[in-house]
């Protein structure tokens, strides 16, 4: 059985399209100097939907959306659901034996179809007159909401080839929103840097010193009253948006856990982005790939947690070539898309050492994660072991807590290992030596002897 949103979001778009369809069809004709009912496309009124409570709906609504922006987004919005109704502009110049420049438009890897370009569009739009082409290029550029609000923008170009040249690229989420309704996750792949995290455990579980979760506090502050204090205080224009925070101490303390807390309980998603994954040898890539994230991220209610910062964010020596330049070009475009972002921005590092002073000043909160000190380590190791087993009579845990030093994470590794190897013998109980052997495991991890 269809989705009642499905069929309601295929009826609206079905009347949409045809509008569309119509659209094209006049452009054409009126350029050819062909028969027409109409002496311009703008004669053509979209269709009204005053009925319907679809995504798209709301959307046109939300944006007070002009006759030519619905061309826009109508042309953008084919490719993905009727492909065909572009196949017009495959036809030849017969003077020069190839497609009409004036067209745009470019041809898929794997689509069959035409993919249309801001020439396209503007060609809908204006034909051959110039007034009119001109009026309308604002909406691709950064200032109109189809940008601003990542919707829909041209792809880039070639250095020096025109700007109009570029497909015209519906980001994804609103595709989704107008077709099924619903709005996919992305997928941590080449085009999407970043991995979605999230935890099965609570604050209650977290093992923290107390001044931490005081500077912790602060960040949930911001996202339960940002809005009102940027907002209905008018501290919009006098603060910068999101909040961007340090989290600094040895791996295993719980910057990432503390993260994806955050994101648990305030419902956001938490997309972590390992910087020294992402960095690329090949100039200007590591910018292109930081883009893919920041793009995605805009406007939405997501942690971006950016771990290994120190990887752009370190500490660096002059400037000895153009690597060297292109890599402070680099840091400095992070640093200019961190400051514009809208949401919470969470930098891990293992060492504030390691963090360039310049960057240390533009952090709203500076949050160190010390290791466990010996309380904290016996809440920590009485949580590592499943409730269900026992322990040998052997087994201290005070004792524990007070000989070894290790984080949150080390103890909880030890405490998988122990219970694997109680289950291989198919028993109930974890025995001292299978303990002894898992802190043994870590430190030769970090080539150390017990």
């Amino acid at each position: 059985m269809v989705n009642e949103l499905i069929k309601q979001n295929a009826d609206v778009l079905t009347r949409e399209l045809q509008w569309f369809s119509e659209v094209v069809e006049t452009r054409m004709k009126l350029y050819f100097g062909k028969e027409c009912d109409y002496a311009s496309v703008y004669h053509l009124l979209p269709p009204e939907h005053p009925e319907e409570e679809t995504p798209y709906v709301r959307f046109l609504n939300h944006y007070k959306m002009n006759l030519a922006e619905r061309i826009v987004l109508g042309l953008a919005l084919v490719p993905h659901i009727m492909p065909q109704l572009l196949d017009k502009f495959w036809i030849k110049n017969a003077t020069f034996d190839r497609g009409f420049t004036e067209f745009g438009g470019l041809k898929g890897t794997t689509h069959g179809g035409f993919i249309p370009t801001g020439e396209t569009a503007l060609f809908l739009l204006s034909g051959n007159d110039l007034k009119h082409r001109f009026s309308y290029t604002w909406m691709f550029e950064g200032g109109h909401f189809f940008s601003a609000h990542n919707i829909l923008k041209l792809q880039p170009v070639s250095n020096g080839e025109p700007v109009l040249s570029g497909a015209l690229h519906l980001n994804k989420e609103f595709l989704d929103q107008f077709t099924t309704g619903k709005i996919s996750k992305p997928n941590f792949s080449m085009d999407f840097p970043a991995k979605l995290i999230s935890t099965q455990l609570e604050w209650k579980d977290l093992v923290l010193p107390e001044k931490t979760f005081e500077q912790i506090d602060e960040i949930r502050a911001w996202v339960e009253h940002s809005h009102t204090l940027m907002n209905d205080w008018g501290m919009k224009k006098k603060l910068k948006p999101g909040f961007k925070c340090l989290f600094y101490g040895p791996p295993g303390t719980g910057k990432t856990l503390t993260s994806c807390l955050l994101g648990k309980h305030y419902g956001m998603d938490v997309y972590r982005v390992d910087l020294s994954m992402m960095i690329s040898k090949y100039i200007g890539e590591t910018e292109k790939n930081l883009s893919k994230v920041f793009d995605s991220a805009e406007h939405k209610n997501w942690i971006l947690f950016f771990d290994e910062a120190e990887a752009l964010f370190g500490k660096r020596t002059g400037v000895s070539d153009s690597h060297d330049r292109y890599a402070n070009q680099e840091v400095s475009y992070l640093l200019q898309r961190i400051e514009d972002f809208n949401g919470v921005i969470i930098l891990a590092s293992n060492l504030k050492s390691n963090i360039d002073e310049a960057f240390t000043r533009r952090f709203n909160s500076i949050i160190y994660f010390p290791m466990p000190d010996e309380n904290e380590r016996f809440r920590l190791w009485q949580a590592a072991f499943p409730e269900k087993i026992k322990l040998q009579d052997t087994i201290n845990i005070r004792h524990l807590s007070s000989k070894f030093e290790l984080t949150g994470a080390t103890i909880m590794n030890i405490g998988r290992y122990s219970s694997l190897m109680a289950l291989s013998r198919s028993h109930d109980e974890i025995k001292f030596i299978d303990v002894e052997q898992g802190i043994k495991k870590e430190y030769m991890k970090e080539g150390k002897l017990v």
